[in-house]
């Protein structure tokens, strides 16, 4: 199964999923118009494609992780794969991407306190090839949504 041959039934699957993970497939069946039968066979044909993946999403607040930084890094193009494997094994670095312009990196990092921003930072300064950074504190989280569809 591949994108293209995604049709609506799974869409509204994959939407209905999106917002309530543990919705069982009789209420999603009901909702959809369809039986259990069918959103059984369509998630699993989901799932076993990797077009779907349920997973439990944590409240970070409630595990004291209550601090996040959006760090932009510029990096010298000859290190960038040997930064990013190293930048992975950073604890509270939770999202890594490579993006265009003046950094080419973008990481996500979620903590208890600044002091350990504090040494995610100094963390990656001490990594080959960092060329600077560009650490911006998140003061408040508006909208964190999974929904694609």
């Amino acid at each position: 199964m591949s994108v293209e041959i995604i049709d609506h039934l799974d869409k509204g699957i994959i939407k209905l999923l999106s917002k309530d993970g543990r919705m069982s497939f009789t209420e999603i069946a009901n909702r959809l118009n369809v039986t259990e039968k069918t959103v059984r066979s369509r998630y699993n044909n989901l799932v076993e494609n990797n077009i779907l993946e349920v997973v439990g999403v944590v409240n970070p607040i409630s595990l004291g992780v209550k601090v996040g930084a959006i760090i932009q890094i510029s990096v010298v193009p000859p290190n960038m794969n040997h930064t990013i494997q190293q930048l992975r094994d950073i604890t509270g670095i939770r999202f890594i991407t490579l993006t265009s312009g003046e950094y080419q990196l973008l990481v996500q990092a979620n903590v208890r306190d600044y002091e350990e921003i504090t040494e995610i930072v100094k963390s990656i300064h001490q990594l080959p090839g960092i060329n600077k950074t560009n650490v911006i504190l998140q003061m408040d989280v508006y909208k964190n949504s999974f929904e694609y569809i």
